[in-house]
């Protein structure tokens, strides 16, 4: 076991059906599943409703295999991290703080996937013009509604977005932005608070 910031145990404990979440320094269980090693102490580690369903929907995606990955607002580096496992070629993990940024790279490190994650303190704006084949955004809803147009700009044709974070209050505005955008909802999954939606891009 390892202790978080607050005191209280860190303990293994597994999401949906293909992740275990192990903290650092505690030997991973024997499984077939997928070892998601997380430093202790840093909010976003799976435990939160909101990045357990982005999990959850990121197992179930068809295929993962060569995918470019964006993970705007990426916090601990979890889902990037998940969707490297599962089969991405790649990913760019965006946060605005900077310590968030040091616990993804810390977290790519233990996960030993570091040579295929590019770290980012900011927004979109400083990410250039690239594009990905799945975009991940676990933020609030009022953001993901102001930053539809630059999400849409970063994702390629086809590509798949999962947005968390959504507030049930923002949930119907968030969808209909996206689709006015030209965006399929795929999934609409109401959580106990908040809600997760999955889109794919025109």
């Amino acid at each position: 076991m390892s202790e978080t910031a607050t005191g209280r145990q860190f303990r293994p404990f597994s999401v949906g059906e293909r992740f275990n979440i192990v903290p650092e320094n505690v030997q991973t269980p024997a499984s077939e599943r997928i070892n998601l090693i997380m430093t202790a102490g840093a909010f976003g580690s799976g435990e939160h409703e909101t990045s357990a369903s982005c999990l959850e929907e990121l197992e179930q995606l068809s295929s993962m295999h060569e995918k470019r990955v964006l993970d705007l607002g990426s916090g601990t580096g979890i889902l990037a991290i998940a969707a490297l496992k599962l089969g991405a070629k790649s990913a760019v993990c965006v946060d605005i703080e900077i310590k968030a940024v040091e616990t993804c790279t810390y977290n790519c490190e233990l996960n030993l996937v570091q040579d295929r994650v590019r770290h980012c303190c900011g927004t979109t704006a400083d990410i250039g013009a690239e594009t990905f084949e799945l975009v991940l955004a676990n933020i609030y809803g009022d953001i993901l509604l102001d930053i539809a147009d630059d999400l849409l700009e970063h994702a390629s044709p086809g590509a798949n977005l999962l947005l968390s974070g959504i507030l049930y209050e923002y949930n119907f505005d968030v969808r209909q932005r996206y689709e006015r955008l030209g965006c399929k909802v795929i999934k609409n999954r109401m959580l106990d608070e908040f809600s997760t939606i999955l889109l794919q891009c025109p």
